[in-house]
């Protein structure tokens, strides 16, 4: 099958709402890169199912002059390509994410994550996913996740998130919009042997209500965050624990103050390098 890559530039301004359009109408992601005119490039490719030309419609629909321009490739053996370059990654000095032709080549100090590479976000390698990986591990150092507890992980992805909880003893479930990026955890839970952790297709709101849930963690975008604040508030326990990801330096501000309006305290935050993850409960610094 063949693949159709999409590509367009807005000016900085319009970043937030490209990004959160992206964020519905291409969930398993998208390359962004900046201009030295400040203009910033987005780069995404879709299968050739008619689908994408609806999307490449919207988007010239939605920000006329942006340059939106649809090439076909053929489609590479995303496995293959990864063989290449994926090497193991190291995150909070308790993690090591691994492909898994190296399963048995792991630190033996540090636990274990298979993740299969393939089109769904989440190896560790991008900086958001290393610092939720991060997050979880200092929380957990300070032994607020536990054992017997609930998780959600929003946006899952490849599941890595809820992976790295259900190796620490927790249960819960990923939710992702995008059926590809299920089925690709799906995989990667059978890996790890995560029998903890169940998977859907769905967004905050399908989440049927239930008891409030000890941790959540969302590795999405900063626009989607903030538009989910007072819900994703509402599902979470008193204490409990909030890793959010995917923000950008200069968004954090903005993110955190939703959370604050919704009736959190002020965050932690972890940075690496433009990407920054706000982390509660704060006390004592993530």
């Amino acid at each position: 099958m063949s693949l159709v890559r999409i590509e367009f530039s807005r000016p900085e301004s319009d970043c937030d709402a490209c990004q959160a359009y992206l964020s519905l109408a291409v969930p398993h992601g998208w390359e962004e890169t900046r201009g030295p005119d400040g203009a910033v490039f987005f780069r995404f490719f879709l299968d050739g199912h008619p689908l994408w030309r609806e999307i490449a419609a919207e988007i010239e629909k939605r920000w006329p002059g942006c340059g939106c321009s649809c090439t076909e490739e053929e489609a590479c053996d995303w496995s293959a390509s990864w063989r290449e370059f994926f090497v193991p990654i190291e995150c909070g000095d308790r993690f090591e994410v691994l492909p898994p032709w190296l399963a048995g080549d792991g630190r033996a100090d540090l636990t274990p994550i298979l993740i299969e590479p393939k089109m769904a976000f989440g190896t560790g390698h991008h900086p958001s996913t290393a610092l939720c990986l991060a997050a979880i591990a200092s929380l957990h150092r300070r032994g607020l996740i536990r054992p017997g507890q609930e998780f959600l992980d929003l946006g899952t992805g490849s599941g890595i998130l809820g992976i790295a909880l259900c190796k620490l003893g927790l249960s819960g479930i990923g939710l992702d919009t995008d059926p590809q990026a299920v089925a690709c955890a799906r995989e990667n839970v059978a890996l790890n042997d995560a029998t903890g952790m169940r998977l859907a297709v769905g967004s905050l709101a399908s989440l049927k209500s239930g008891r409030p849930l000890d941790v959540i963690v969302a590795n999405i975008l900063s626009g989607p965050l903030v538009g989910m604040a007072r819900e994703m508030t509402a599902r979470l326990a008193p204490g409990g624990c909030l890793v959010l990801s995917g923000i950008l330096a200069e968004q954090a501000d903005a993110v955190e103050r939703a959370y604050a309006e919704a009736g959190l305290p002020g965050a932690a935050r972890l940075s690496e390098g433009e990407w920054v993850a706000l982390v509660w409960p704060a006390s004592g610094a993530a």
